[in-house]
């Protein structure tokens, strides 16, 4: 995959709501089966899709972009020799040791792409609709439901959901809701009417802890407040609370699709650099134990002198 089959793979990622983490070869020094430009995208089971070098720079890819996805924090990355580069490496910038037979380096810059926020609001106020408009201006990806339309699928823990059907089916609502553990859950009512709601709810046997959960009434205290006033109040609690990390969720991984990627990593123990524990990491068993290397070079390295290398690995 390479070109606009990256651009539709992105595109294909950000409608289902999955972060993932975006590669670009900023820079080369050949010779190097890479190319300035290319990219791959490197989901949070570790999966790539795209082209980022070879045999040496996936398996450090793809390890990078991992912690890419968990913390937020983009890398600059340089792959290369050792000694390659010795004092000539800029502030800020991550070297990568590899050790291939060929020269090359590479620069590359890791980013992560996380999901457009999900609103989900039930009710057909104009309140709601307001809301709504507000919420797609900021790109948010936005569903707008009657109490009929809003189901089990309609939020997942990623979402954020706000109830506003004007005592109109409120329990049921918030009931639903509170099944679906979504990372925000917003009652428009006064004070007053969320306690009686919640309080409903807890005679019924919803958990406590789940109730508690509940922001009711939802949104940032405006006092009196139009009907746009309050949409605005609503989304402004919503932009802090993501702001401030609290709503801030990374997908669990999906099942990798390659038997490959569901394997664990190793050390090649000639360069230490990481591979993974399959097929493709050119397995060598010595004395009862299975060793990984990036390449061909480095296994007939260790195959000359294994002992040498063990002692290295164990130290």
């Amino acid at each position: 995959m390479n070109g606009l089959g990256v651009l539709g793979r992105i595109g294909q990622l950000a409608r289902s709501g999955e972060a993932f983490a975006l590669a670009t070869v900023v820079w080369r020094q050949g010779p190097s089966s890479s190319k300035q430009g290319s990219r791959a995208i490197i989901t949070a089971d570790g999966q790539l899709d795209g082209w980022i070098g070879g045999a040496c720079a996936e398996p450090v890819v793809i390890r990078e972009a991992k912690q890419v996805i968990s913390d937020g924090n983009a890398r600059l990355l340089l792959l290369g020799a050792p000694d390659q580069f010795g004092t000539a490496v800029p502030e800020g910038m991550t070297v990568v040791p590899i050790s291939c037979q060929s020269e090359g380096a590479l620069e590359i810059y890791i980013e992560a792409v996380q999901p457009a926020p999900h609103l989900v609001i039930v009710g057909g106020s104009p309140m709601t609709r307001t809301l709504a408009e507000l919420a797609r201006a900021l790109d948010w990806s936005t569903d707008l439901l009657s109490t009929g339309e809003f189901g089990p699928d309609s939020a997942s823990g990623r979402s954020m959901v706000i109830v506003a059907t004007q005592g109109h089916g409120d329990e049921d609502m918030i009931e639903r809701a509170v099944a679906m553990n979504p990372a925000y859950l917003g009652l428009v009512a006064s004070r007053r009417r969320g306690e009686a709601v919640l309080g409903y709810l807890a005679d019924r046997g919803v958990p406590q802890d789940q109730l508690d959960k509940v922001h009711a009434p939802a949104g940032l205290d405006l006092g009196k407040t139009t009907h746009e006033e309050m949409a605005v109040a609503i989304l402004a609690e919503l932009v802090q609370l993501r702001a401030s990390g609290a709503l801030t969720e990374v997908p669990a991984p999906r099942v990798a699709r390659r038997t490959e990627l569901q394997r664990a990593e190793a050390a090649d123990p000639v360069c230490g650099m990481t591979v993974l524990a399959g097929a493709s990491g050119l397995p060598l068993e010595h004395d009862g134990r299975t060793y990984y290397f990036c390449c061909a070079g480095c296994r007939r390295t260790f195959e000359e002198d294994p002992d040498a290398y063990i002692r290295a690995v164990l130290k």
